[in-house]
């Protein structure tokens, strides 16, 4: 099943709980929340307080991105605000496999990001201790930016190996997707959409109505192909 996750780094601030009821009233899955320390990435965004102050707004799944220098101090205290998953970034843990433990220890979900510029075998070790992996598709920090193509490979050899020894790892992907090019990671098997500027620039609930037109339309094709292949052998 694809999930759409809008981030909510690309609402506004200045009314940012009528933003996630917005998007959740609209149909999106879950809500992706990207925090930043501004030593991992050259960015600060929000922490716990205004997680915590959103999350009796929504029932939805609440997918915590950590983008700061080890996580493993603040995994408690997110869980505490509401966090459903938290992701840390293999880049920035001294023990990813300590931190990833220590996640489902407070009975959540443990999500593992790259960045770009990683090479996919940092977190391949990994792909079966995990709920999710995140390929990270533009460099971290900012909103707005354009897909790097080059990370498409990264998921396909991702989805590779979670066919292969039949996982249940899901795999997202973050940064410069829109309705224009989603189908390219989700034909390299992507099955996690985050979309800030693509859900929030513009009419909301118009935007993600068409990503939804286009995850039914993949899943329709997908049906169809397998009922083909059925029926020929």
């Amino acid at each position: 099943m694809i999930k759409l996750a809008p981030s909510i780094l690309s609402a506004d601030f200045a009314k940012l709980g009528e933003d996630v009821v917005r998007i959740d009233k609209a149909g999106c899955d879950w809500i992706h929340i990207d925090v930043m320390d501004g030593m991992f990435v050259p960015n600060i965004s929000f922490g716990m307080p205004v997680i915590k102050a959103i999350r009796g707004l929504t029932n939805k799944f609440f997918d915590v991105h950590l983008m700061i220098e080890e996580p493993i101090r603040y995994l408690q205290q997110f869980k505490e605000a509401g966090a459903d998953m938290v992701t840390v970034h293999v880049e920035a843990c001294e023990d990813v496999e300590k931190t990833i433990d220590e996640i489902h220890k407070l009975g959540i979900k443990a999500g593992l990001a790259c960045n770009p510029e990683t090479p996919v075998d940092d977190i391949v070790p990994y792909i079966n201790k995990v709920d999710m992996i995140l390929i990270m598709t533009v460099h971290p920090g900012f909103g707005g930016q354009s897909y790097i193509d080059e990370c498409t490979e990264k998921v396909e050899i991702v989805n590779a190996i979670v066919n292969e020894y039949r996982l249940d790892t899901l795999i997202q992907v973050d940064g410069g997707v829109n309705t224009e090019n989603v189908c390219i990671p989700l034909d390299a098997g992507a099955n996690v959409i985050v979309a800030g500027s693509a859900v929030y620039k513009g009419d909301v609930e118009k935007n993600i109505e068409v990503f939804i037109v286009i995850y039914k339309a993949i899943i329709l094709e997908k049906i169809i192909l397998l009922n083909h292949f059925f029926c020929v052998f």
